[in-house]
């Protein structure tokens, strides 16, 4: 039997021939042993041919394919024309690192594979000497092509989630869970720690939150006056309550407390205080990012919900491809498989059971809704994960087909048809796009008439201004120097007939004078 070895390395395809197969395989710990040894190695193994990768584009794509258990082109073609063909003496075989790889490998090239005995002892050597067997071949370069190919193909399995950023919100809904255990557990213990020097205060504010900001104001109780009632109010959003404290300070059965305690409980409410307000911020981004990975499931369950949902799926995309019945009972795996065993019911909810839509169902339609909701998230997940423009019309659609649902459950009121709801949903959201091709034209518009329009305005005025004149000119025979010279015509017009007033009269005098004579 001739054994042939191929070698994947990220620079291209390697394949060795070994000889005296049935020996080696006999005398195998004395091949282990060996394998460190160059020189005794050279005298096994023997470089048949190397296909190197020429762009790093189709190393990836091969990579790609290869740990998919696909026979990539190029592979097929190496190997078909590196091969020898099998004779009935002797039988050709081809020793593979990958069993999946060497099936497909078996099927499409009608070459006998195999994965086992010597042969990964074999390939270990090979990848220990590979710089070495092959020529203008160095180890710096067989690292760096490694290192590349390596990048380019981890970038290239996590690229989608780091488009859609749903890793973000799977962090965030992880730490603010965590950050709700902290908080409380925290506060537990300044209450208990405070509790000596003022038990009182726990009962007048129940509240953790609150309970930290007064500790952290109050301080020492006896320092405690009057003066600092609308300290209180403003933290308490209450007088009464803040007057009690006071009233309770005065009263207290509390044990004095060192100034060293003091202010190691002062420093833990801060950081208690400080934890709260972090929370509160970061439920504030979830709730952004949420708007903008998956707006429609945010529609319908919520920010905590859905973000729970993609964190147990793994991503969006993972929770695009449950169906629906997995959707229901996802959280709750641990009774599933119980209720299996023990051949009982099965669970009807899992995280799906913090919804308000099921706390609002009575018992007996528990089941029902949650069975419905499930169904309208994987819509709602579906159209988020591979939608080019994310818009919550979708969710606020199927929200409202619950609430039907739950209105059937309750009064008898028939809901209306899916296929109705979801063509009234298209048509909101045509509407919406076109609205904001509307708003982008009339943008484009105003801008234009910004920009251009005094001076369109402008010339338009200009030339009917001009054209007046033109007409005006025309009338007087002359330009903007006659129309000057016209005014002053007329005036010249207006004193020539005031001195042939003056004539008229000086000729009526002396008509009289010569009548007097």
């Amino acid at each position: 039997m001739a054994l042939f070895v191929l070698y994947e390395h990220a620079a291209g395809y390697g394949l060795f021939s070994v000889k005296e197969f049935e020996e080696i395989g006999m005398l195998l710990p004395q091949v282990e042993a060996s394998i460190l040894d160059l020189a005794r190695f050279n005298a096994i193994i023997k470089l048949v041919g190397f296909h190197p990768f020429k762009t790093a584009v189709a190393a990836l794509n091969n990579v790609n394919a290869i740990s998919e258990g696909l026979l990539p082109d190029d592979l097929s073609s190496f190997l078909d024309t590196s091969l020898p063909k099998s004779a009935k003496k002797k039988p050709v075989t081809l020793g593979v690192g990958d069993a999946k790889l060497g099936a497909a490998i078996a099927e499409a090239l009608n070459v006998q594979c195999s994965h086992i005995g010597a042969v990964p002892e074999i390939l270990r050597g090979i990848r220990h000497h590979f710089g070495s067997m092959v020529k203008g071949f160095t180890d710096k370069s067989a690292a760096v092509a490694q290192l590349g190919l390596g990048h380019s193909y981890s970038r290239c399995k996590v690229k989608f989630n780091v488009h859609r950023s749903d890793n973000m919100i799977i962090q965030s809904i992880a730490l603010l869970d965590q950050l709700d255990k902290d908080v409380n557990t925290f506060s537990m213990r300044i209450r208990e720690w405070y509790s000596y020097h003022f038990p009182e205060l726990s009962k007048i504010v129940p509240d953790n939150y609150l309970f930290a900001k007064v500790a952290f104001f109050v301080k020492d109780r006896k320092t405690l006056t009057d003066e600092s009632l609308p300290g209180l109010e403003e933290i308490l959003m209450d007088s009464e309550k803040a007057e009690a404290v006071v009233s309770a300070a005065r009263m207290s059965m509390g044990m004095d407390i060192s100034m060293v305690d003091l202010i190691n409980i002062e420093m833990f409410a801060k950081r208690v205080i400080k934890l709260s307000d972090y929370r509160q911020q970061l439920s504030g981004y979830l709730q952004s990012k949420m708007n903008c990975v998956a707006p429609n499931l945010q529609a319908l369950i919520g920010d905590q919900v859905g973000a729970r949902l993609i964190s147990k799926a793994g991503s969006l995309t993972n929770l695009a491809k449950f169906p629906a019945s997995t959707v229901q009972i996802l959280g709750a795996e641990k009774a599933l498989f119980r209720a299996l065993k023990t051949k009982s019911n099965t669970p009807k909810y899992g995280l799906l059971f913090n919804s308000s839509f099921i706390g609002r169902a009575n018992a007996k339609n528990k089941g029902r809704i949650s069975r419905f909701l499930a169904n309208k998230c994987t819509i709602a997940c579906r159209i988020d994960c591979f939608t080019e423009t994310p818009s919550n019309v979708f969710g606020e659609a199927l929200k409202g087909q619950v609430e039907e649902r739950l209105r059937f459950y309750e009064q008898g009121e028939v809901p209306r048809k899916n296929l109705d709801v979801m063509k009234e949903a298209m048509s909101e959201l045509g509407q919406q796009v076109s609205g904001d091709g509307g708003k982008k034209k009339n943008k484009r518009k105003l801008e234009d008439t910004n920009g251009n329009g005094t001076e369109m305005n402008g010339t338009a005025g200009g030339n009917s201004a001009k054209k007046r004149k033109k007409s005006k000119l025309n009338d007087t025979n002359g330009d903007d120097a006659n129309g000057s010279i016209m005014l002053d015509t007329s005036s010249n017009q207006m004193d020539v007939s005031n001195g042939e007033g003056k004539k008229k009269k000086k000729k009526n005098k002396n008509r009289e004078s010569v009548a007097e004579v």
